[in-house]
């Protein structure tokens, strides 16, 4: 079996389950457009509201804008982390690196920023206000909240980790 998948990774340039993704995902868009018909997927009245228009703009503005953004931010933090573990005398350094302990609450932020970005900038104040009698006013405060509670489980679950790792396996005693 690893034969085959180190002939498929030398053929392809990834492991044979990176294909098998990109397959599904196509088969799953031409299930998409052939259910909803070329028609659906764009507005010849408002061409900006159609639904292709903001899946280009998606694809083109995450891998040529986003994606080069959180790889440089990602990269830094890696050297930043690296940099500060290099200075530490060796009995001071972590057992555990706190990379993903950071990296994973911060793509929380990130997406659930983007989520809550229309209430926090105040679109369609008005429609909302009709709709629910409330204002958009909390959602920054609620954001920022939902930021602290994912840095603090992550906090907390670092904290564990190396609680965990700090202890010594015990060797078991052997009676003569």
């Amino acid at each position: 079996m690893r034969r085959i998948v180190a002939k498929a990774r030398s053929f392809y340039g990834e492991h044979p389950l990176h294909l098998l993704a990109l397959i599904a995902c196509f088969a799953l868009f031409g299930y998409i457009v052939a259910t909803l018909g070329l028609k659906e997927l764009w507005n010849p009245d408002k061409w900006w509201q159609s639904i292709g228009v903001w899946f280009l703009a998606a694809v083109i503005g995450h891998d040529l804008l986003l994606f080069p953004l959180y790889a440089i931010a990602d990269r830094s933090l890696t050297v930043g982390l690296r940099a500060v573990r290099g200075r530490l005398p060796h009995r001071a350094r972590l057992p555990v690196s706190p990379l993903n302990y950071i990296r994973t609450p911060l793509l929380g932020c990130a997406l659930t920023g983007v989520m809550f970005l229309p209430g926090i900038i105040e679109q369609g104040k008005e429609t909302y206000l009709a709709a629910t009698g409330l204002t958009q006013e909390p959602y920054f405060a609620r954001w920022l909240l939902i930021c602290a509670a994912l840095f603090g489980v992550s906090a907390v679950a670092y904290a564990v980790r190396l609680g965990v790792s700090g202890r010594a396996p015990r060797r078991p005693t052997v009676s003569t």
